[in-house]
């Protein structure tokens, strides 16, 4: 089956929640004329081994480089792995290997790549970017290589992405600062509604009181809860971790 946008789309959507960002983060279809990968952008590329060989590549723009610089002892592209392996475990079950970093400008210049934007308060902050590599057929009975550093120093090599090395990838990034958002409601309002609001003007949201608000990191639902006071400051108090799947579903 051929690679779709709509399938490079959730990938996408899939590293959103292991992407540090001040701002939250929306997926999108690239379109000709949007931006690309400023030349020396971090960022890591992947084959992805499983009935058809892709190419994965994942950078990101100055932004979240600098949000990922706390995660200390390794570089920017390599701190992207557990992002990277997220949007690729969408894309089928296979071998993650020959994941290196990698020059985005150079290599979405070379090639035919679906590629997915990501965006933030207007602003293009990172690329998720795929294409069928018809030059490396995959090789289902190939075994993955053993080595599966947890933290690499240099070229990133980890050949498959077990829920193991997952953890460990994730392990790299625990200083790193991603931003939580609480969101009791939402409306809709037309362009007259919005420019007739005065102070005083009260608007009616889409849940009624006392429900549950939303806890988002990076605009991806991740758990729900109830508004609390502590400390004379709005809190929440967690009642419910969203599942994957209920994720998926949003």
């Amino acid at each position: 089956m051929s690679l779709t946008p709509v399938q490079v789309l959730d990938a996408a959507r899939a590293a959103i929640p292991l992407l540090p960002s001040t701002s939250e983060l929306r997926a999108s279809s690239w379109e000709p004329g949007d931006p690309l990968p400023d030349a020396g952008a971090p960022a890591a590329v992947a084959t992805l081994s499983s009935e058809s060989s892709l190419q994965v590549l994942l950078a990101a723009s100055q932004l979240i480089a600098e949000a990922l610089e706390g995660a200390e002892g390794m570089t920017p592209a390599q701190a992207l792995m557990p992002a990277l392996e997220a949007a690729a475990a969408t894309l089928g079950t296979g071998v993650l290997e020959d994941t290196s970093e990698a020059d985005a400008t150079q290599l979405l210049g070379s090639g035919d790549w679906i590629t997915a934007t990501l965006e933030a308060d207007g602003a293009v902050e990172g690329w998720l970017a795929v294409r069928e590599n018809k030059g490396a057929p995959a090789d289902a009975d190939a075994e993955p290589a053993q080595e599966a550093p947890a933290a690499p120093a240099g070229p990133i090599t980890q050949a498959t992405a077990t829920p193991e090395q997952r953890a460990e990838s994730m392990k790299l990034l625990y200083d790193v600062e991603m931003t939580l958002t609480a969101e009791i409601g939402r409306t809709k309002l037309a362009v007259h509604d919005v420019l007739d609001l005065s102070p005083g003007s009260v608007i009616e949201l889409d849940r009624s009181a006392g429900s549950a608000a939303d806890v988002m990191v990076n605009g991806r639902l991740i758990a729900r809860g109830e508004i609390v006071v502590v400390d004379e400051e709005y809190g929440i108090r967690i009642t419910e971790i969203v599942s994957l799947a209920d994720q998926q579903n949003q």
